[in-house]
């Protein structure tokens, strides 16, 4: 075990004294890198950070239903899937191509139109500036990198923005149709019912009532006193006898279509709520500012990764040269 740690030693000490040895072109090389690498740094765009915080909403309807859900008042605060959801809307196409659009991406990233690879390219620089990450309270941060301090802080703003106006246009998409079709049936309910009020009418005309108004033209025929009231009952009572049925039967189906419309109103209202309401699906917790501090480039770290690395790189590499020249001598 002493013999191991005498030999580690020793090592430790050869290694010691070879770099002590090349210690010229080690610091020769190392300084060279250094200076290289602070020229490179000083030569790299300065980058800006501009960042948003939101958080989701729990629900994006108002509920007309009296079983509604507590959790899903407007206003609670959205929990781990709908944040989930939130992040897959920010890296959707519908954002990323109107923000490129708005602001001339394409131009802005130096990618020619006549590229056969312009949108893989802006994909990539996109998803290079654009940041979009859940954090540990639920919340979802929204980093922009740009050159331009004042283009990342627009462009953040703008996606916050633009949050309620994708989404709007996703639940449209689903909820046009569904209110439509409520819509036609509403129309279609209340023609049929109209229909059988136009029917009441017209037999009401005839003289036709209702039961117990039949029962009351017996009673008055029997108590009236002249021929020709007698005559003028009997006439109405013959009609009601001719019609009565029918009238009652379009009365039960008066009240069942008055009743199944009504039902059918809650539906109808949700539908239409769902189809023309714009819901705020978020609520924001930090809009972006503009920075006054570059995020990129770190230029210390730069250099003295350059610098470090290429010292370690010289040592292995004259090793690696001494190595080389003691085999030779043994062949």
């Amino acid at each position: 075990m002493s013999d191991t740690g005498s030999e580690l030693d020793k090592e430790r000490q050869n290694l010691l004294v070879f770099i002590w040895k090349k210690r010229k072109i080690l610091m020769i090389t190392s300084g060279i890198v250094m200076i290289c690498s602070i020229v490179v740094s000083l030569l790299l765009t300065p980058v800006f950070r501009s960042t948003a915080v939101v958080f989701p909403a729990a629900t994006s309807t108002v509920s007309f239903s009296e079983q509604r859900n507590a959790k899903a008042a407007s206003m609670d605060f959205g929990e781990e899937e709908q944040a989930e959801q939130l992040v897959q809307i920010l890296q959707s196409s519908r954002i990323r191509d109107k923000i490129v659009e708005q602001f001339d991406l394409m131009n802005h990233y130096n990618i020619s139109p006549s590229d056969p690879n312009k949108h893989f390219k802006l994909v990539e620089k996109y998803n290079d500036h654009f940041l979009f990450v859940r954090t540990r309270y639920g919340s979802i941060q929204i980093d922009v990198l740009d050159r331009e301090p004042q283009r990342a802080a627009d462009m953040a703003n703008k996606i916050v923005d633009l949050i309620d106006t994708v989404k709007n246009e996703m639940v449209s998409e689903r909820t046009l149709p569904a209110y439509e079709i409520n819509k036609r049936k509403k129309e279609q309910m209340e023609n049929d019912r109209e229909f059988v009020l136009a029917k009441l009418d017209s037999l009401a005309e005839l003289g036709v009532v209702s039961l117990e108004g039949r029962t009351n033209l017996f009673q008055a025929y029997v108590d009236s006193k002249s021929a020709q009231e007698k005559a003028e009952i009997k006439k109405t009572i013959d009609v009601n006898m001719k019609h009565g049925s029918l009238f009652d039967g379009l009365e039960f189906i008066r009240n069942e279509k008055i009743m199944k419309l009504e039902e059918f109103m809650v539906s109808y209202e949700q539908a239409e709520s769902d189809a023309n309401t714009a819901f705020n699906h978020k609520f924001i917790v930090e809009r972006a500012v503009v920075a006054d501090k570059k995020d990129k480039p770190k230029r210390m770290i730069i250099v003295l990764l350059a610098t470090i690395g290429s010292f370690v790189f010289m040592v292995f590499a004259l090793l690696i040269n001494e190595r080389i020249k003691e085999l030779k001598k043994l062949g």
